[in-house]
């Protein structure tokens, strides 16, 4: 699905990020549209409640249009039935990749990509404080307003979305 407007399609994936002394985990859900990221979490333990707390975030951010598809790899945390339960209520239906085909969240795995390399990988986080802060402000200060992507016409997600608004209700 290639969406042409913003809450037609979000997706969403997990990773790890490494402490002085530990792993920590970021679960991140962004509009396919835009690259806005709409929702994270970032917490010691990989588990449900990761996913389930960077879905909240989305829904308190976003309207839920008719027909809203969210998209996620097989893993476990996007499977239970919670995460799956909290989709279903709010209207949104559900598409997962492909058994063992990693390009079918590749959207979403670039981000990472792109998360860690301009980010995390330039970073010595102590602790799990020290990373939200930092994570956060590159989320939604950095990524979000300031990082062109050549997707977009070469806007932030933030001014993509201004400028969908704009033209949409001039």
């Amino acid at each position: 699905m290639r969406p042409d407007s913003i809450n037609q399609l979000w997706v969403s994936d997990i990773t790890y990020i490494r402490l002085a002394h530990e792993f920590i985990y970021l679960a991140v859900i962004m509009d396919a549209f835009s690259r806005r990221v709409i929702g994270w979490a970032l917490e010691r333990y990989l588990d449900a409640e990761l996913a389930l707390q960077a879905l909240r975030m989305a829904l308190r951010a976003r309207e839920v249009m008719p027909g809203l598809v969210h998209h996620s790899d097989r893993g476990v945390q996007y499977a239970c039935a919670d995460y799956i339960e909290l989709l279903v209520a709010s209207g949104i239906r559900i598409s997962m990749s492909r058994t063992a085909n990693p390009y079918d969240n590749a959207q979403c795995e670039r981000f990472m990509r792109t998360l860690k390399y301009e980010e995390v990988y330039l970073s010595d986080y102590d602790t799990l404080a020290e990373a939200r802060r930092s994570i956060k402000y590159f989320l939604e200060s950095v990524y979000n307003r300031k990082r062109l992507h050549s997707a977009i016409g070469y806007l932030p997600p933030v001014e993509c979305e201004q400028s969908l608004l704009t033209v949409n209700h001039p």
